[in-house]
């Protein structure tokens, strides 16, 4: 959202207000830095929904948006609500999941899709997962993926020392099934020449280390918490591994393949729609995924024509498919920002 906005910014043709549900924290900080005006509604439970509906509803009115684009279940709910009394202003929804729970959000998301001109989501998957959940009918999905600046992430060397470094990046979240790692990096044997970095934090991590200690393999898990910038967890690993079953798109494989970081994912959601098994990435079969991830650290460190490959197809596939120049049209196609236009995102 924060790199969508900056980017759609083009005064005076284009005006982007952002609004938050939350609290202002960093990417509000980041927004007001790059000149785009940030309103934080500050909600802190659900009783607060409706305010937040009456103040998005002002801040419309007051600034003269035209233009809606909301990101999320919570805020296409208040979005969605706050429409009912806004004629003529047009509605875009976002959703970016595949994960089925809890359930209450997708019979939100199914009222809400109704007040929605277009419901954005960046990989066919969540279309296909999403349709049958809320009720959305095909034709109202759009896929446009993720994108990256391709400019931003200097290229990392990989296997070039004695160990190992197989990483992860993301919310230590059971539906990310960061345990599944583990598992390989034990199945993988190699013992003191492998090492498992995981960079984020989350209701997980503490059982995570248990476990870690638990097998045995407490010296060769490093828990690094959260990170500014993927840039600095992807410069400490030679592989990243990408356990979940339930990833909407995953857009940690796109920066780790625009920074020469061979993928190996689990073969399920959005990340199909990025990866090419042998060809830009490594893909698990759902039968014993942790297997593939296990064997993943020596073809990678033995067989150089493998590795090479999967990096520099890496790389192409950024370039040709999922950079800022590539998706950004498609956003103003879809928004159809032909003529001057005041854009809010919530």
């Amino acid at each position: 959202m924060r790199e969508l906005a900056t980017r759609l910014s083009a005064p005076p043709d284009v005006e982007v207000e952002v609004a938050c549900l939350k609290g202002w924290g960093p990417v509000a900080d980041q927004l007001r830095a790059a000149g785009i005006a940030v309103t934080a509604f500050d909600v802190q439970r659900a009783t607060q929904l409706r305010s937040a509906v009456r103040r998005l509803r002002e801040l419309v009115r007051e600034r003269g948006i035209d233009t809606g684009v909301s990101f999320l279940v919570h805020a296409n709910v208040v979005a969605a609500a706050a429409s009912k009394t806004l004629p003529g202003v047009r509605f875009f929804q976002s959703i970016q999941t595949v994960q089925p729970f809890p359930q209450w959000h997708w019979i939100a998301q199914r009222w809400a899709a109704r007040r929605a001109e277009r419901v954005v989501v960046p990989s066919n998957a969540i279309a296909a997962f999403a349709g049958p959940r809320s009720g959305i009918a095909a034709e109202k999905f759009v896929v446009i993926p993720n994108a990256v600046e391709p400019g931003a992430f200097p290229r990392v060397e990989v296997f070039r020392g004695p160990v190992i470094r197989a990483g992860y990046l993301g919310r230590l979240d059971p539906a990310k099934s960061p345990e599944l790692l583990l598992t390989a990096l034990r199945a993988a044997g190699m013992e003191e020449r492998t090492e498992l970095h995981y960079f984020g934090d989350g209701p997980e991590r503490g059982r995570l280390e248990a476990e870690a200690g638990r097998k045995g393999l407490g010296e060769r898990v490093r828990f690094h918490g959260v990170i500014a910038r993927p840039q600095e967890a992807l410069a400490q690993m030679d592989v990243l591994w990408q356990p979940s079953a339930v990833e909407g798109f995953g857009l940690v494989v796109i920066e780790a393949m625009a920074s020469g970081v061979p993928v190996v994912s689990r073969g399920v959601g959005g990340v199909l729609d990025v990866i090419r098994d042998g060809e830009n990435g490594l893909l698990a079969e759902e039968r014993s995924p942790h297997h593939v991830f296990a064997s993943s650290l020596w073809r990678l460190r033995d067989e150089a024509g493998l590795r090479e490959r999967l990096i520099e197809n890496g790389v192409r596939t950024v370039l040709e498919r999922f950079t800022w120049e590539a998706v950004l049209p498609r956003y103003r196609e879809v928004l159809g920002w032909g003529e001057p236009a005041r854009a809010g995102c919530p």
